[in-house]
């Protein structure tokens, strides 16, 4: 998995549009870049601390992958023409000309 840190090209840019009340894939994938960068920081914070807390560094890996799994499955972006009816009930009708 690339992140921040080994793939500076990675790292989602907010868009430019500010819309405050729509949480967009891309407003999400900035938050969750921003957040694992912070978590990987404090998990390696505690793994160098002595005496090292063993039962918080576990809980804090945890969140560490919990939330690399958030976005990974945010990448994946469910909803495409392919699977919409099955995800809303109903066929899509594309309001834009092909």
């Amino acid at each position: 998995m690339t992140d921040a840190g080994t793939n500076p090209a990675a790292v989602p840019q907010r868009e430019d549009e500010d819309d405050q009340d729509l949480l967009t894939y891309g407003e999400v994938a900035v938050r969750l870049a921003e957040e694992i960068e912070a978590q990987s920081a404090l998990v390696t914070e505690l793994e160098g601390a002595e005496p090292a807390d063993a039962e918080r560094v576990g809980r804090e890996r945890a969140r560490l992958a919990a939330l690399r799994d958030a976005q990974e499955r945010n990448q994946r972006r469910p909803i495409n023409d392919e699977n919409f009816e099955r995800f809303f009930g109903y066929r899509g009708t594309p309001r834009y000309e092909s």
